[in-house]
């Protein structure tokens, strides 16, 4: 060891010492320091000279000094660098330590070097719970899955226990529940099942498969001292669609005495989101202003305000954002889209481009759905044949659905039918159902059969196909096919999902099912509703009956419509609602003909604004008129 640096002078031949010169010994001294120095010092190209003269003197610094120097390469993505000190490393009989090795092998992964990093591995002389993990958690973050579990097995094999990163690595890969459940038996059995890391990669992947209940399972085996864990468990339920157990979850960990961060705000957020709770988001937004900086809590935020349909808040958010990304324009053209204002939402499209972020497969989606629920034919046209051409984006199956949407809406059923016989892939239910509604709007039966057909062959148990169809006969009086779709939802006993909707009043959900009687206001709330329809007839409210099955009687078709689920949740709202409250509904089933012209009829007899969310878009009722234009 040299006293004057600290370095060892690992391989220089030992009689050499004793007839060197003192000039030579001060050559390596003198590299030495200067090496060390450089590499700590993070002066990349001064530290690489002097690595090439040592090299040339067969001197070789200690492993510590050449991991800070591979850091160093790392930070600068210099990669012919790094390849550089491994050749230095295994040349002229030097032996570097395992640590040093799994210093270059981590070098070579997080370049994504993985064949160069799999060479250096078969040439390991021998290899740590590090250098399997770190194979592993490469093929898992290359979603080579079946390589990230072959090795795994070859670990095991060789002996070698894997700890808690390696277990929270390797679950990421599980493409099979099979192999989650064995991997899960494995970890109780190495006793790692208590650890942070790998109780939250459990309950992500179970959540992942949609297995929740498993996930919960998990998270309540023992008590949870670890914000990580708390975060997967709200951010599995969000993900499948379960606002209010990840909204009960987020109560618990808040009484638990954890306080929220950018990853739980964000979950929260969705929550709000799938259940249109506009103002339990807007509470949440006073979190969020810590981290006004944060581009995926930002996202979040704006995708609330568009789904709740919140416009002016979205957009107060999106102009104050300091960074936006191409989620967070598609997001915002997406909201202006689906709530009625599609040219802003193409003439924002615009000005995304000048901004230089590249349109992506979910931005040309918004326009293309702006452009259909606006009736744009052409602009549509235009973007749909130039988006590959354009942004670089092949055409998909949505895509392909706004422009059929558009083509029907339109009339233009033989264009709607070319551009599907013309789609790459596969058309599904979806797609047939929306030509299905145009046939509908259109009455061109015959059209409207084939594409029934085509969603019962796809989905034999979609009822509501059953009951579109046999209403498209009725209007053509074709009384015994009506006959013959009535006697099949009988016989398979199929029945149509009711309509519900849901209306936030005091900050409880208050939902309405059409032949549901639960509700312990519904007395005073049919009250509220027949004096309205009264009102209503007053300006010429007439109820109509093409939205309810065809072969009821006049007044039982009335009574089916005086009862839908939106007019029950209104009537309910404007008797709970301060007045000029904005009522906000959210229901399952698109909303009907009928209900559109009841929602407008309502805002110009009371002075009141609505919004009604249908699965599809947005409807904002003020003054006797739609956002939508009444073309949805």
């Amino acid at each position: 060891m040299h006293k004057a640096t600290g370095f060892a002078i690992k391989s220089f031949p030992l009689h050499l010492y004793h007839t060197a010169s003192s000039n030579l010994q001060n050559t390596f001294s003198s590299l030495l320091h200067e090496f060390t120095q450089f590499c700590y010092q993070r002066n990349l190209p001064r530290a690489v000279q002097t690595m090439d003269a040592m090299h040339k003197h067969g001197i070789w610094a200690d492993a510590t000094t050449y991991s800070e120097l591979i850091k160093c390469c790392l930070s600068r993505g210099a990669v012919q660098h790094g390849k550089s000190v491994h050749k230095h490393l295994f040349s002229g009989g030097y032996q570097p330590e395992m640590f040093l090795i799994n210093v270059l092998l981590n070098m070579y992964v997080k370049f994504n070097l993985l064949d160069d990093a799999r060479a250096l591995f078969d040439k390991m002389p021998e290899r740590n719970v590090v250098s399997w993990t770190t194979m592993i958690s490469a093929y898992s973050n290359a979603k080579l899955n079946d390589k990230a579990l072959e090795f795994l097995i070859s670990m095991l094999r060789e002996g070698v226990r894997p700890n808690m990163y390696t277990y929270s690595t390797v679950l990421r890969a599980c493409e099979r529940l099979s192999n989650l459940r064995q991997l899960h038996g494995n970890i109780i059995k190495s006793g790692l099942e208590s650890d942070v890391f790998v109780r939250s990669a459990l309950i992500d992947i179970y959540s992942k498969w949609g297995e929740c209940e498993n996930a919960l399972r998990i998270f309540n085996e023992m008590v949870t001292g670890d914000l990580v864990v708390w975060n997967s468990i709200i951010a599995g339920f969000a993900q499948n669609s379960d606002g209010d157990e990840a909204l009960n979850l987020f109560k618990r960990m808040k009484r638990a005495g954890f306080p929220a961060d950018q990853s739980t705000l964000t979950s929260v957020l969705r929550a709000c989101t799938g259940l249109a709770l506009l103002e339990l988001g807007k509470q949440v937004h006073v979190h969020v202003f810590k981290y006004d900086q944060d581009l995926i809590l930002n996202n979040a935020l704006l995708d609330m305000y568009c789904k709740c349909g919140s416009l002016e808040d979205a957009n107060s958010v999106f102009t104050r954002m300091v960074e936006k990304d191409v989620i967070s324009w598609s997001t915002m053209i997406a909201g202006l889209a689906q709530n009625g204002y599609s040219r802003e939402a193409l003439e924002l499209f615009e000005s995304m481009k000048v901004s230089g972020i590249k349109p992506n497969y979910i931005t040309i989606l918004g326009v293309l759905f702006a452009c259909s629920h606006a009736g744009l034919l052409e602009s549509g046209w235009y973007y749909f044949r130039s988006m590959k051409k354009l942004f670089g984006v092949d055409p998909g199956r949505e895509h392909y659905g706004c422009m059929i949407d558009l083509l029907g809406r339109a009339g233009k059923l033989e264009h709607a039918v070319g551009l599907i016989h013309e789609m790459e892939c596969e058309p599904d239910a979806v797609t047939w159902r929306t030509l299905l509604g145009a046939c509908r709007v259109h009455k061109n039966v015959d059209l409207a059969i084939h594409a029934a057909k085509q969603i019962l062959r796809l989905d034999p148990q979609d009822a509501g196909t059953y009951i579109l169809l046999s209403n498209i006969y009725a209007n053509a009086q074709r009384w015994d096919d009506v006959a013959k779709m009535r006697k099949i939802l009988n016989d398979m006993g199929i029945k149509k999902e009711p309509g519900c909707s849901w209306i936030e009043v005091n900050k409880q959900i208050h939902a309405f099912i059409l032949g549901d009687n639960s509700h312990p206001q519904l007395k005073d709330i049919h009250k509220k509703l027949n004096q309205l329809i009264h009102k209503l007839r007053g300006v010429d409210y007439v109820p109509d009956t093409n939205f309810v099955l065809q072969d009821l009687e006049g007044e039982q078709r009335e009574d089916s419509l005086r009862y839908h689920s939106e007019k029950l949740a209104l009537a309910f709202g404007l008797m709970s609602l301060p007045r000029g409250h904005i009522i906000r509904i959210r229901k399952n089933l698109r909303i009907c003909g009928d209900c559109h012209l009841f929602a407008k009829l309502v805002t110009k007899v009371e002075n009141q604004i609505i919004v009604i969310r249908d699965p599809i878009r947005y409807h904002h009722f003020q003054h006797g008129i739609c956002s939508c234009g009444d073309y949805w």
